[in-house]
């Protein structure tokens, strides 16, 4: 009898212990002993628990995970309505909801809280006498399903509640009160960690099976499981944000700080007196929110005073205090009105579908590429057929599925013509390519897009002088080969329409200011073909002069990284051309100075690949002019062999791809660091 009272006194401490440090490391992410030593406390309770089971209570850590698969889910019917929230995408439409409460309330004073929309389940908890004996999915609203053995798996969700932060007095006195006699629900959204759900799909993918779309996906799918076996290992996570319990709070604000205190993961969110700054953090929320942890696609935005809200009500099965702030969707939905084919520098075809206007991301977006025909034969796509088109950071808009359900009749196929739709000139498709070709180096699209490409950032850099100005110049016979750039003068300029004097000034300035120019620089603005930034750095660094470029070895150039025999023969027939070697000429005559490439000591970064993605706070040609005079290589595609990936805001599907491929990937400031080393 005394052995079982000393393991009852042991029991009960190891529960109160394991507890403890289950909050400090899934709660506070603030683990304070090791992953080995929390194991080796859980492994003694299991054992104690299996000499005296009549000691195992609902709320031990041992049950997290207990019960038999089931058969199916019971439905439960939840004691008050979990609604929904209506959407708003624009701040017009949040005004309009805010003028539409002021009617109903009138001059009640009222502020707003704000908290991140999480994107995951919706689940409610509820517990008896601070024991958790039920967990239920939302459901429709009304009736959702019991899952409570899948969501006992959830170590962010306490089994039994204890007040562990400080409240108010008489908040503390009413809270204490019902967890020893009453109940409480708690709701929240069940979800993962952005890092758990892309090493969960990998390994699927290692595997050969089917990878989920998103986390929210597979928070829902593990939830449903009816074995708890199977969620347990998910590494799924809970976010409190809602107390159905009166314990004296007022405002909204409070629930959020009792959650914390029960225990509970919360985002804090913040309190707003004005819709202006709520808009200013939405807008910054959208910015910011790949940082986070976990995946969002909005805000919740309420009326803060509980009384009010209670007062407003509902509508439908929606709260008329609440909307979701949503982000700007990064899909969606329209139709082909037209494919046109663009001529491209180098005489490219790319067909382009022109779509009826749609907003993505913030950006109304008309075009999309199509790549060539055997992407337009993929996809089955017709002129006039409703599409889903998609912008991810970085990535240009582009078709990812025809939807030929929706499909008329009166949709067209798109019948490719093999003349230049400029020039008219036969193209051409080379065996080894896709891609059709405008071999008339005279085609007014080539010229004015190798002229624009030229000026560009990458390549001359002459601020002011875009494809629009260029257009004009062109138009008017002012410019017609890269060197006429340099002749330019004030006088010509200032009779452009929509061109002032002193912005002819300006334009004229920047033009003369640029005629010094690092001889990769002037590799990349001549346009040549399979000559990009790293293969223009590589020729730089062996060639001082485009005198000795012309005078190349084969054999040398093929030990440079990159440098393949298509490469070889691409500068070699470029070369060659008399109408190359020409303007070359001429920007030398121009007082163009091509200026050596420095050969900066590697150091670091020698033979590095960088990738990079997303919006920087510089320029990306001096990011990229960084790295190179450090000895590194800048990369469009992440590969293998990538070293680092380089994010700025809103990065693009590369993200995903070097986390799957567990590349370094680092910050600009990171970079710095790096580059200063």
């Amino acid at each position: 009898m005394e052995d079982e009272s000393k393991a009852r006194l042991r029991i009960d401490k190891l529960r109160e212990v394991i507890h403890h440090h289950n909050y400090l490391y899934h709660v506070l992410d603030n683990p304070q002993i090791s992953d080995a030593a929390f194991d080796a406390l859980k492994r003694e309770l299991k054992n104690l628990e299996e000499r005296y089971p009549h000691f195992i209570t609902p709320d031990s850590p041992t049950q997290r995970v207990g019960g038999k698969p089931l058969d199916k889910f019971e439905k439960v019917k939840h004691s008050k309505p979990m609604l929904s929230i209506d959407d708003v995408f624009e701040e017009e439409e949040l005004y309009r909801w805010y003028d539409y409460i002021r009617k109903l309330i009138g001059e009640k004073e009222i502020t707003f809280f704000a908290e991140h929309k999480i994107d995951g389940l919706a689940a409610s908890l509820i517990y008896r006498n601070g024991v958790l004996i039920r967990g239920a999915t939302r459901g429709d609203g009304y009736i959702g399903e019991d899952v409570t053995n899948n969501i006992r798996t959830v170590d962010s969700i306490p089994l039994r509640l204890a007040i562990r932060q400080s409240l108010p007095i008489e908040i503390n006195r009413k809270l204490l009160k019902l967890i020893k006699q009453g109940e409480i629900e708690v709701r929240g959204e069940v979800y993962l960690d952005k890092k758990d759900f892309e090493n969960f799909n990998r390994k699927r993918d290692k595997s050969g099976d089917q990878l989920y779309a998103n986390p929210r996906n597979l928070a829902a799918g593990s939830i449903r499981q009816l074995d708890p076996a199977i969620a347990n290992q998910r590494r799924l996570k809970f976010l409190a944000y809602d107390l159905v319990a009166y314990v004296g709070q007022t405002k909204h604000s409070q629930e959020h700080d009792i959650l914390s205190a029960l225990g509970f993961k919360t985002d804090q969110g913040g309190v707003y007196s004005n819709l202006e700054k709520v808009i200013s953090l939405w807008h910054q929320t959208a910015e910011t929110r790949k940082k986070l942890p976990y995946q969002i696609d909005g805000l919740v935005l309420l009326v803060n005073e509980n009384n009010i809200f209670d007062m407003l009500g509902k509508i439908g099965k929606s709260h008329r205090g609440a909307r979701a702030l949503k982000f700007s969707s990064a899909q969606a939905t329209t139709r082909i009105e037209d494919i046109i084919l663009q001529v491209g520098r180098t005489g490219a075809i790319t067909p382009v579908a022109i779509l009826k206007p749609v907003k993505i991301a913030g950006v109304i977006i008309t075009r999309a590429t199509l790549h060539n025909m055997e992407e337009i034969e993929r996809l089955e796509v017709k002129i006039g057929d409703t599409v889903i088109v998609e912008r991810s950071g970085d990535v240009i808009p582009k078709i990812s599925k025809t939807l030929k359900e929706l499909r008329d009749g009166s949709e067209k196929a798109f019948i490719f013509k093999e003349k230049c739709p400029i020039c008219h000139h036969h193209l051409y498709r080379p065996q080894d390519e896709v891609v059709w070709r405008c071999i008339n180096t005279s085609c007014p699209a080539r010229r004015l897009r190798f002229l624009s490409h030229f000026a560009s950032r990458s390549a001359f850099d002459i601020p002011g002088l875009g494809p629009k100005v260029i257009e004009k110049l062109y138009r008017n016979n002012l410019v017609k080969t890269a060197d006429n750039i340099f002749d330019l003068n004030v006088d010509d300029m200032s009779k452009l329409e929509g061109l002032g004097l002193k912005s002819a000034q300006n334009l004229v300035e920047a033009i003369q200011s640029r005629k010094k120019i690092s001889f990769d620089r002037f590799l990349i603005s001549l346009g040549i073909p399979r000559i990009g930034s790293e293969k223009a750095r590589q020729l730089a660094l062996k060639f001082n002069s485009f005198d000795e470029l012309s005078q190349m070895n084969e054999l040398d150039l093929e030990k440079l990284p990159d440098i393949g025999p298509e490469t070889i023969n691409a500068l070699k027939t470029w070369l060659q051309d008399s109408e190359n070697q020409n303007l070359v000429k001429k920007l030398a005559e121009k007082g163009i100075e091509i200026q050596p490439l420095k050969k900066k000591k590697d150091g670091f970064l020698r033979d590095k690949i960088f990738v990079i993605t997303g919006i920087l706070s510089q320029p990306r040609q001096k990011i990229k002019d960084k790295i190179i005079s450090r000895g590194g290589r800048v990369s469009e595609s992440v590969s293998r062999k990538t070293d680092y990936l380089l994010i700025g805001r809103k990065p693009g599907s590369k993200l995903l791809e070097a986390r799957t491929l567990g590349i370094n990937i680092i910050s600009e400031s990171e970079l710095e660091k790096m580059l200063h080393a």
